[in-house]
């Protein structure tokens, strides 16, 4: 069901973080009609394995590319200096000028946490142009701006994150369930639970929510 679900973002982010070593993923990357790899993680991505049936590109200032990688790859390299943006930002800019506006996150943990931090940030703060999904070793994150109903199976652990106190919130099919509530602080969302195959979580008002969930 995840696998299906994910599939529905034919754009897939690679960012530097930890290299997305598991079989969900290297699925996803086989499959993908375009990869798009910021430029620290490319190197990696291309000695992990050969993607064949993705049209990669690489985004980036080029400073982690060695000079040899720049010129064979030249034709798939989008040079991009620009020291307003990260590497992830510019990877999402990229997609948002080639109208591709679904959008799946991978490499975005791992090795600093706060890098994983500001990638989840900016996930959120692009989330008004694109649909994203960040997919992690042990679950994945959705950035929403209207009532969603996600799959999931009973006993999933969810998690509901909101940074806008004037964002009203509830939850639908969740073990603690909560009715037009503003958040005041980040943490009071979180530590949820699935009861069946599918939850809801309205808001009410505009504003961004992240809403994680495990794998099975």
């Amino acid at each position: 069901m995840i696998e299906e679900q994910l599939r529905q973002y034919p754009a897939v982010v690679v960012a530097n973080g930890a290299f997305p070593d598991y079989p969900l993923a290297h699925r996803l990357l086989q499959n993908a009609p375009m990869v798009v790899c910021c430029d620290g993680a490319f190197q990696t991505f291309m000695e992990k394995g050969a993607y064949a049936n993705a049209q990669v590109v690489v985004v980036g200032d080029g400073d982690s590319l060695p000079a040899a990688w720049k010129l064979q790859y030249a034709q798939q390299f989008v040079e991009d200096k620009s020291e307003a943006y990260n590497d992830l930002q510019k990877a999402l800019r990229y997609c948002i000028s080639q109208n591709q506006n679904r959008v799946l996150l991978l490499g975005c943990e791992g090795k600093r946490e706060d890098h994983f931090v500001a990638n989840l940030s900016i996930m959120a703060t692009y989330s008004d142009r694109l649909s994203m999904v960040m997919l992690t070793a042990h679950g994945m994150f959705h950035s929403i701006r209207q009532t969603t109903t996600f799959p999931s199976f009973p006993g999933q652990q969810v998690s509901v994150f909101c940074k806008d106190p004037e964002l009203s919130l509830s939850f639908q099919g969740l073990k603690y369930p909560v009715h037009d509530r503003a958040f005041q602080f980040l943490w009071e969302g979180s530590l949820n639970e699935a009861l069946g195959n599918s939850f809801t979580i309205e808001i009410v008002g505009t504003g961004t929510v992240v809403v994680y969930q495990t794998h099975p």
